[in-house]
């Protein structure tokens, strides 16, 4: 069953008067319980893509389903309600409140739900135990390795239970071993039935996914699975300075 439905969806700009096509006539699926990769060089079309399938950015054309529901076809008011329903979100940089612990990041997106305080707090707990953090819960992120930390920023994705979880750069911040280890709870989350579209200009972290597409001048091309022995990439120069694992 296709989770992810894109039908001719494009994205154009203007800048300095003239049209910047950032994305050209995409159409692509991702079923439900598929791990899929986006590759592409810097300024591809890929930030473009991940913005539109996560409801944060609407195509000039085109048509995006997401479980069957068009999803620019809802209400503005409506979109920040999808996102937290279907959607999960794990960046290159975790943006964790450094004074909050990490149960209580985990818990931030359940803010605005009419949750009890203490079912936030079962969730979030489960959440972190679904990433071996269940014993570093009272921790604060100055406590945790750079690998913790992310660990802690994917809990905190999947708190909601959510269909999709987009990833963007998930291990451009860490070695490889630890880069290793975050694909590895990847892998046991889409085991556990999640869909993940994962963003990534490492090869190696690529050839994890079931299928890869690569984006080119804003042009999406459907590839099938890639395996290469390149090491994952340990930092990038939009890294300096994170925490190290």
């Amino acid at each position: 069953m296709s989770l992810v439905v894109l039908e001719k969806v494009s994205k154009t700009y203007a800048q300095g008067g003239a049209p910047v096509h950032a994305l050209r006539d995409a159409t692509l699926t991702i079923e439900a319980r598929e791990f899929v990769a986006l590759m592409g060089r810097s300024g591809s079309g890929k930030s473009t893509l991940l913005g539109i399938i996560g409801a944060m950015n609407a195509p000039t054309s085109g048509r995006i389903e997401i479980d069957g529901i068009d999803l620019y076809g809802l209400p503005a008011e409506r979109l920040a309600d999808f996102r937290r329903a279907y959607l999960g979100f794990v960046f290159q940089h975790l943006f964790l409140m450094p004074y909050l612990t990490a149960l209580e990041n985990v818990m931030l997106p359940l803010a605005a739900a009419r949750i009890a305080n203490a079912r936030q707090r079962t969730m979030a707990s489960d959440a972190l135990a679904r990433v071996g953090l269940g014993h570093m819960a009272s921790r604060l992120p100055r406590e945790l390795s750079g690998g913790e930390q992310q660990r802690v920023a994917i809990a905190r994705a999947i708190v909601n239970t959510p269909s999709l979880l987009l990833a963007d750069e998930p291990t451009g911040c860490l070695d490889t071993a630890t880069g290793g280890e975050i694909l590895d709870v990847l892998h046991e989350l889409r085991r556990d039935g999640l869909t993940i579209f994962l963003v990534t200009h490492d090869p190696a972290v690529a050839a994890h996914a079931d299928r890869v597409i690569h984006v080119e001048d804003g042009i999406v091309l459907n590839g099938s699975r890639e395996r290469t022995s390149e090491p994952v990439a340990a930092t990038s120069a939009a890294c300096q300075g994170a925490p190290s694992p």
